[in-house]
């Protein structure tokens, strides 16, 4: 498939689904949103960025491993006022996934540094 056909796809899509992988994160999460398409997270341990600062529910699914077998059933008893909605706030959040060549105020860049700040300042103590 070539890139084009990849991004049209993600574009054109109501849902896209962003499974587990053998590495810590998957870029078709970022891709989702950049292009659009509401993030169908399949994973039980998954920690999305920026979790402490977006509310991840509103925008996106999240269907633990074991209900794989229900992933059609379950996308289907989405409201289409539900997706809408959804829809509207992927667009919302679409902009703190871009990156530019100069930092735009809530971009990509300004939300990793607050997300490292974050982190920093809130991180538990060790015992």
């Amino acid at each position: 498939m070539k890139k084009a056909d990849y991004i049209w796809h993600m574009k054109n899509s109501k849902y896209c689904i962003c499974a587990k992988g053998y590495e810590v994160n998957s870029p078709r999460v970022v891709e989702s949103i950049v292009y659009e398409c509401i993030p169908v997270i399949i994973s039980d341990n998954f920690v999305p960025p920026f979790f402490e600062i977006l509310r991840w529910d509103s925008f996106a699914v999240f269907v633990f491993e074991k209900d794989i077998p229900n992933l059609k059933s379950i996308l289907l008893s989405i409201s289409e006022r539900r997706y809408k909605l959804m829809q509207k706030r992927v667009k919302m959040v679409r902009q703190h996934f871009l990156w530019h060549t100069t930092p735009v105020k809530y971009d990509i860049f300004h939300m990793i540094l607050h997300s490292v700040w974050y982190n920093r300042v809130f991180r538990l103590p060790p015992k």
